[in-house]
C-alpha cells in the first residue's frame, strides 16, 4: 500500500514544494502538516495522538521542516509531539531531541566541544557581570566576542565587543554588553574568528544527509560581518573539501541529527583548518539548490526512505523481540499492518520502503 508521510511545517512553499514532488516521485503520499494542529487527547483511541489529515492513524514517517516559534508552552507541546511519535515507533527525521540539541546553541557548542570538533571558544550564562568579564579578559588579550541570542537565526541580534570597540566618546574603553533584556537574560558568547587582512569575508555552508557531505556553498559578503543569504550573502558553488566534509559529519553526528546545515568560518592563519560556528537542525537549502546540480529534497527523502526506515525497523523487531518489550508502540504502526495485511510492524516497515525504492529505481 502507499506510505503516507508528515511533513511538519508551520509554513508552505518553496521547499515543501520539493519535498512532496520527491515523494510522488517514490509513489509517497506526503501531507504537510503544522505541529501547531496536532493535539494530545487520551480519548483519541488507539494511542492517544491527533494528526490532522490522518485520521485515528499515524504517518508512516515525518520529516520536520519548520517548528512555529511561540511561547515557553507551545513550542513544548510542538516538541512534546514530536516525542511521542517516536515513543510510539514512527521514525521522525530530525527528532526532537537532535532539534533541542541544535535549537540551544549553548547546548550546541557544549555537544562540539565534548565531541572534539573544533569550534570557537564559548561562554554561556545569565550573569551579566561574569559576561562583561568575558569581554574584558578577550579585548585584553586583543580578542572579540560575538553576542548572539540563543535562540536565533539568519543573523538576527549579532552584536560584537572586545578589543577596538569602545564606548563612544570614550576611546581605549571596553564598550560594555547591552542590558541582559534583550537577549531574553542569556548571555552567549562566542569568541569571533575574523577573516584574513585583504580577503573579502566569507563562511562555508555544508549540508550533511545520513551521515555524509552532500553539497557545500560559499557566502560571501552580506551586511558588516555576517555571512548570511537573509542578510544579502551571495551563493557560491564550493568544493566539498575533504578537510570540510569531515568536520561537517562531526558536527551533525555529535548532535545527533539526520541531516544538518554546518556553518563552517576559516582559520585565519591556517588554509586546511576551519571552525564550526553553528550547527542547524532544521536548515534551509535554497541558497545551496542555487548553485548545486543535485537534487537536495531527493536525497532527503531517500535517506528517509532508505535508511531512517529500515533502522526504525530494526529497532521495532529488536523491541518485539525483547521479553522486557512493551506494546506501547504497537498502535502507532497498527493502521499500517492493517494496510500492509496484517504484517508485523518490522516487516511491514521495510517492505513498503523496498517497495517504494523498487518503484523509484524502475521509474528511472
Amino acid at each position: 500500500m502507499t506510505m503516507r508521510w508528515a511533513i511538519m511545517t508551520d509554513e508552505t512553499g518553496w521547499h515543501t514544494g520539493r519535498l512532496k514532488k520527491a515523494c510522488r516521485a517514490r509513489g509517497i503520499e506526503a501531507r504537510c502538516v503544522d505541529l501547531a494542529a496536532c493535539r494530545f487527547d487520551s480519548t483519541w483511541q488507539p494511542h492517544g495522538l491527533a494528526i490532522p489529515g490522518f485520521g485515528r492513524a499515524l504517518p508512516d514517517a515525518v520529516l520536520v521542516r519548520g517548528i512555529a516559534g511561540g511561547t515557553f508552552e507551545q513550542v513544548t507541546m510542538r516538541l512534546g509531539v514530536l516525542h511521542a511519535l517516536r515513543e510510539l515507533g514512527v521514525p521522525v527525521y530530525n527528532d526532537a531531541r537532535a532539534i533541542e540539541r541544535s535549537v540551544d546553541k549553548s547546548m550546541t557548542s557544549f555537544l562540539l566541544n565534548l565531541h572534539g570538533v573544533p569550534t570557537p571558544p564559548t561562554w554561556v550564562g545569565e550573569s551579566a557581570a561574569s559576561a562583561q568579564r568575558v569581554v574584558v579578559r578577550e579585548a585584553a588579550a586583543g580578542r572579540q566576542v560575538v553576542l548572539k541570542p540563543l535562540f536565533g537565526s539568519q543573523g538576527n541580534g549579532l552584536r560584537r565587543f572586545g578589543a577596538g570597540i569602545s564606548t563612544r566618546g570614550q576611546p581605549g574603553s571596553v564598550a560594555p554588553l547591552p542590558k541582559l533584556s534583550t537577549y531574553d537574560q542569556v548571555a552567549y558568547l562566542q569568541r569571533f574568528v575574523p577573516h584574513r587582512p585583504g580577503q573579502l569575508g566569507f563562511d562555508w555552508r555544508v549540508l550533511v544527509i545520513g551521515g555524509r557531505a552532500v553539497a557545500a556553498m560559499r557566502r560571501i559578503g552580506g551586511k558588516g560581518w555576517v555571512h548570511n543569504v537573509a542578510r544579502g550573502a551571495r551563493c557560491e558553488p564550493a568544493a566539498l573539501e575533504a578537510h570540510l566534509a569531515e568536520l561537517a559529519v562531526r558536527a551533525a553526528a555529535a548532535l545527533g541529527l539526520d541531516y544538518a546545515g554546518v556553518d563552517l568560518i576559516p582559520d585565519p592563519c591556517e588554509d586546511a583548518r576551519a571552525w564550526v560556528l553553528e550547527v542547524n537542525g532544521v536548515a534551509a537549502w535554497r541558497g545551496l539548490q542555487s548553485v548545486t546540480d543535485i537534487d537536495i529534497a531527493a536525497l532527503l527523502v531517500d535517506d528517509l526512505l532508505s535508511r531512517k526506515l529500515a533502522d526504525n525497523a530494526a529497532l521495532q523487531c529488536v523491541n518485539a523481540a525483547s521479553p522486557s518489550s512493551s506494546n506501547v508502540a504497537a498502535p502507532g504502526h497498527a493502521a499500517a499492518s492493517e494496510r500492509a495485511g496484517a504484517a508485523s510492524p518490522c516487516a511491514t516497515a521495510l517492505d513498503a520502503a523496498a517497495m517504494s525504492l523498487t518503484r523509484r529505481h524502475d521509474a528511472a
